[in-house]
């Protein structure tokens, strides 16, 4: 006796599954985060959510690449930094961009927040200041907010 195989199987073979629809691209988001595990899921949840995502693990190099983006040769749509970093700290890259007058949105991640640390971060101009461990959907809420077409 033949056993007849069901029809159902091979009809996922004879038709590929419908593309899927591009996520659109809310824009670049520079994420400076020298944890490497908390550094790629900042990554993964910004791309997610659409955006193009820069990762760098210290200060220096956030530094570096806004240096770039003022020269023209890149564009930064919104940065993200922890607090805490080796090379220069999240607060001192936000005094710089305080001082020379350009400022992306910046949204500033710390495990060691405190109100001082909290209401200087936004006299200098942050988006928002979230202590760890927070919720990653906040973060991204709070990130389209800034980024807005």
């Amino acid at each position: 006796m033949i056993d007849p195989k069901p029809i159902t199987t091979a009809i996922p073979s004879m038709f590929p599954p419908e593309p899927r629809p591009p996520v659109p691209t809310r824009g670049t988001v520079l994420v400076a985060e020298d944890d490497p595990e908390m550094r790629a899921l900042l990554e993964t949840a910004l791309r997610a959510d659409g955006f193009n995502v820069v990762a760098v693990s210290d200060g220096g190099a956030l530094l570096d690449l806004l240096g770039d983006a003022l020269l023209g040769t890149d564009h930064i749509d919104l940065i993200v930094s922890d607090i805490r970093m080796p090379i220069m700290t999240g607060l001192q890259v936000l005094t710089e961009l305080y001082q020379a007058a350009w400022s992306p949105p910046v949204i500033l991640v710390t495990a060691f927040g405190d109100p001082a640390v909290h209401a200087r971060a936004r006299t200098l101009g942050a988006a928002a200041v979230f202590d760890k461990p927070f919720d990653l959907e906040d973060l991204t809420t709070v990130a389209r907010a800034c980024v807005r077409p």
